[in-house]
């Protein structure tokens, strides 16, 4: 009987040891995320201060007197409006090539033509290149074809990415093609075998490849500044680093500015963030 019962209390020892070792971790993590959180918090609830509170000497989390009149400035006499609607006409191009980042890769996955592997990795070659370094390459056409200060070169770069069509290609070469050869031979078009059925099978690539490029679309900064030089295509990144040029001691207005910037983006990250690791976790498999 002893022998017997030995085994079940060093059973059920370590199982406790091991409970104890989580909420050991698990105190530390959530205190180490309340650390990293907190500077991020107090630029939310700095927004909604008045930039008389946000400049005194003791420092306060929560403002004592509660305002939108930062954000009431931005849309009035900081046009963050314009940019609003600038942003958002980039990420729905952005997402118009989604799309064709799904062609592409339904193209390269499904179809047999000459040169399509030395094409493929042709493309994945330019994911090797910095985007810094076409910038150059990429202005002086877009000069040419006179589409520089226009939304069209706002968007035209950015419409198809190599990591996109690589994706895409990556989960559609798993699709049986006897399922696409039934559906031809019941007449079906080859857009309409791409759109009914290719398409609704990769919904885990467009979710998160949706996510990725509504990030990347929102974020879109560098590139409108260059190529834009009038106010009125400016992006919501470029108006906030305008907003810290001309209104650098306005710290109230720049965390209103901040927080409409990002808080979106996190919001949709915690929506949707088994979407993205899920989409990384496939492409990886493949």
């Amino acid at each position: 009987m002893k022998s017997s019962a030995a085994p079940k209390q060093s059973l059920s020892s370590s199982i406790r040891q091991e409970k104890i070792q989580q909420w050991v971790v698990g105190i530390i993590l959530a205190i180490g995320g309340l650390i990293v959180a907190i500077p991020f918090i107090w630029m939310i609830l700095s927004a909604f201060k008045p930039e008389s509170e946000v400049m005194q000497l003791t420092p306060t989390l929560f403002p004592e007197q509660w305002t939108i009149e930062n954000f009431h400035n931005l849309f009035v006499n900081m046009n963050f409006g314009l940019y609003l609607k600038n942003t958002i006409i980039v990420v729905l191009w952005s997402f118009v090539g989604l799309f064709l980042n799904a062609m592409a890769g339904y193209a390269f996955a499904k179809f047999e033509f000459k040169g399509r592997n030395q094409l493929f990795f042709m493309v994945l070659a330019t994911m090797m290149i910095p985007g810094q370094v076409t910038m150059i390459p990429v202005y002086l056409i877009l000069n040419q074809m006179q589409l520089t200060n226009t939304m069209a070169g706002i968007v035209l770069p950015g419409l198809v990415g190599a990591f996109g069509i690589f994706l895409f290609r990556q989960f559609m070469i798993t699709i049986p093609d006897e399922l696409l050869e039934a559906a031809r031979l019941d007449g079906a078009s080859e857009f309409r075998v791409f759109w009914q059925i290719v398409l609704p099978m990769t919904k885990p690539i467009l979710a998160v490849q949706g996510i990725l490029t509504f990030i990347a679309g929102w974020n879109s900064f560098l590139w409108p500044l260059i190529i834009a030089n009038d106010e009125n295509l400016y992006t919501l990144s470029v108006g906030l680093q305008l907003l810290k040029g001309q209104y650098g001691g306005n710290f109230a207005l720049q965390m209103a500015g901040s927080t409409f910037m990002v808080v979106p983006i996190v919001i949709i990250f915690i929506i949707f963030q088994k979407h993205i690791i899920d989409g990384y976790t496939i492409s990886g498999m493949k």
